[in-house]
Order: C-alpha cells, then structure tokens, then sequence
C-alpha cells in the first residue's frame, strides 16, 4: 500500500504515537493479570470464550488468525487445569464446543478486575485530575476513529 500524499505530518505523528502507545499500554495491562500458569495467548482467549457461548476450536482460530492445529495447542493446557471443556455440539455431535468452566468463569473475572485495578490506580498515582479529564477526551476522539 503506498502512503497518501495528502497526509498531514500532524496526522502522521499521531498516528505513529497512538500505535506505539497502544501497543505498549496493552503488554503493560495484560501483564497486571498476567498468571504464571498460562499465556498471554490463552488467557485472550479465555477473554474471548467468556464473551460467547460454546465455539469450535476452527471458528477460535479464523478469530484470532492462526491454524486449527496452533489453535488445538493453545486450548490443551487450558482444558487441562480445569479453565475450559469440551463438549459435543448439540446440533452437530461430531463437532465439539469449547466452553469455560466455572474456574474458567472465575479466572476470567479475577483477570479483568486485576487490569482495572491496576490501570485505574496508575492514573490515580501518576495523573492529576486535569490530565485524566484529557485521557477521557482523548478517549472520545479514539472511540470515534473506530466507527465507520
């Protein structure tokens, strides 16, 4: 894809800033919750099962972009500390559903509270009310990038 000439340098920086910032701001909160017994990559996807019922292992894997086989390797360990099962697709029993568990639920919860927690007490400590009340602007500008 060729740049567009028209760009703005303004618009180039922020572009450039918003990504890189993005991008460390998220390692930084998944590392809030980060567990020692999974992933990253497993606990997005915990993440992803707890906003849906039960999925295939193949529609996980177009979701997140990667193989049915890479896809398999991620859910195992996960089934095998209880967070997550497999069960036959009610309308399709050769097709198994991959679902969370009750730990699985939990363990979602404790994760997200954990990243709340943390990013709100960062901008507690280290953000004047002024500077948050521009996070919260800047927020609505974001947000209205990402409608079409």
């Amino acid at each position: 894809m060729s740049e567009n000439q028209n760009l703005s340098p303004s618009a180039v920086e922020a572009s450039r800033e918003v990504r890189a910032v993005i991008r460390r701001l998220r390692r930084r909160i998944l590392k809030a919750s980060e567990a020692e017994d999974i992933t990253v990559g497993q606990a997005t996807l915990l993440a992803r099962l707890s906003d849906r019922g039960g999925v295939t292992a193949s529609e996980l894997a177009a979701g997140e972009g990667v193989r049915h086989q890479s896809m398999t390797a991620t859910i195992a360990p996960l089934a095998a500390l209880g967070l997550v099962e497999r069960r036959p697709d009610p309308d399709d029993g050769r097709r198994l559903l991959i679902t969370l568990t009750e730990e699985g639920r939990r363990r979602v919860a404790v994760d997200r509270q954990a990243r709340r927690e943390w990013l709100a007490g960062q901008l507690q400590d280290k953000c004047t009310e002024e500077e948050r009340a521009t996070v919260i602007a800047a927020m609505a500008v974001l947000e209205r990038l990402t409608r079409d």
